[in-house]
């Protein structure tokens, strides 16, 4: 695993040790600023400090008075200043062949983490193909993991192909199975993947009412069977986190498909790429920002016990703003981000003329530590640059489709 220097505790004592495989050099005292060893991590034991990481892959820098939760002799980081880093975990990615899950994937495995994969379809990512609904085949994937990330879920775009049946067989089901053989193996941080679609009809307002400000505290109006199986399995969850003490983070995540809108109107209206930039404003999020999201949420869930959390890119909007939003959108932005209009215009792109509803991710960041990276400003950055306005990550996943068959926009690749 590399060399880990621990550069200052609270008595300033410096010291370096290799750690092996598995196992972290971390400073473990019985009080601040004791010295008593460095050693593996054993359960219940915590220190505060600062580490920095020599050597690849990855790196934690900047951090100050970390606390380090220790799972099953494994320690994950938790901090607001810190960046989030684990050693050795074993961790269940579900839907791990899907647009997220492939990037959990990819990315938990070049940190060096043991990643076990399930999903129906096969694929380099997918270590397990089976259905999250099995119940024994679930229990052999989770044989000593320590955390969870469950993204697998029929869409939105599985209404028209599939039963409500299908529906609540996968989303509930499939939850309800995971959870309880979750607290069965005695995972640590179980992470369930929902939507800000869960939301349905309460993210319109009605006519000549300013634009919708959506927190965590807007009351779910389903609008279809997707919406109510997932707030189904969120409910769920707290059930079994209150429960059994199994400790859950719910992230409802917005847009980050890469396919195009389902809309007929939109995609006649605004190019793709113009629509997908238009939408960071207020209800799409990176997927880079949704993995470094989840790996936050992993992080601080024993300390969370039960979250729903709201997982979109930072909008520079306030809700001061929303009654103009409504109204003329692109005299918003003029106010707030004079240079976009420069920008657009070099591409012969357009600004919404109306905005209908804001997502506000203001407590996953506060709760979770998270630092969303990849917002309207830094896309304007990167289109001014000549360069894409998604991440690296994102490029690097491309457009997977929902259906194994084309089924409509959403399965073009």
């Amino acid at each position: 695993m590399g060399a880990y220097r621990v550069i200052q505790t609270k008595s300033a004592y410096t010291a370096t040790r290799r750690s092996t495989v598995g196992q972290a050099a971390v400073w473990v005292g019985s009080r601040p600023g004791s010295i008593d060893d460095l050693q593996q991590p054993g359960a219940g034991q915590a220190a505060a400090l600062l580490a920095v990481r020599v050597g690849p892959p990855g790196s934690l820098t900047e951090c100050s008075d970390t606390n380090w939760c220790f799972v099953r002799r494994r320690c994950v980081v938790s901090s607001p200043r810190a960046r989030w880093y684990s050693w050795g975990m074993r961790v269940l990615v579900t839907g791990s062949a899907g647009h997220l899950g492939e990037a959990l994937v990819r990315t938990l495995r070049a940190d060096g983490e043991d990643v076990v994969g399930l999903d129906l379809i096969p694929g380099p990512t997918t270590t397990v193909v089976g259905s999250v609904a099995d119940r024994a085949v679930v229990r052999r994937c989770l044989a000593g993991a320590d955390a969870v990330l469950h993204t697998a879920t029929l869409h939105k775009p599985h209404v028209g192909s599939h039963s409500r049946e299908d529906f609540v067989e996968t989303n509930i089901t499939g939850t309800l199975t995971l959870l309880e053989e979750s607290v069965a193996a005695g995972v640590r941080s179980f992470v369930f993947t929902s939507t800000t679609s869960a939301f349905g009809r309460a993210l319109t307002p009605a006519e000549g009412e300013p634009a919708a400000w959506v927190t965590e505290d807007v009351v779910p109006v389903p609008r279809n069977v997707y919406g109510v199986t997932k707030v189904a399995a969120e409910d769920l969850c707290e059930l079994v986190a209150r429960d059994h003490g199994l400790p859950v983070v719910v992230l409802r995540t917005s847009r980050f498909f890469p396919e195009g809108d389902d809309r007929d109107e939109a995609r006649t209206a605004y190019a793709d790429e113009n629509l997908k930039v238009n939408e960071l404003l207020y209800r799409r999020v990176d997927l880079e920002d949704v993995v470094s999201a989840h790996r936050c949420a992993v992080a601080r869930a024993p300390e969370v016990g039960f979250g729903r959390f709201v997982v979109s890119a930072t909008t520079p909007f306030a809700p001061g703003d929303l009654t103009e939003l409504r109204r003329d959108a692109p005299a918003v932005l003029r106010r707030l981000v004079p240079r976009y209009d420069e920008l657009y215009a070099a591409r012969g792109w357009r600004m919404l003329p109306s905005i209908e509803r804001v997502y506000v991710n203001a407590r996953a960041r506060e709760a979770l530590g998270w630092s969303p990276r990849y917002d309207f400003a830094a896309a304007l950055e990167r289109l001014a640059a000549g360069e894409d306005p998604r991440s690296p990550l994102a490029l690097a996943v491309g457009a997977k489709g929902y259906h194994h068959e084309s089924t409509g926009v959403y399965t073009q690749r």
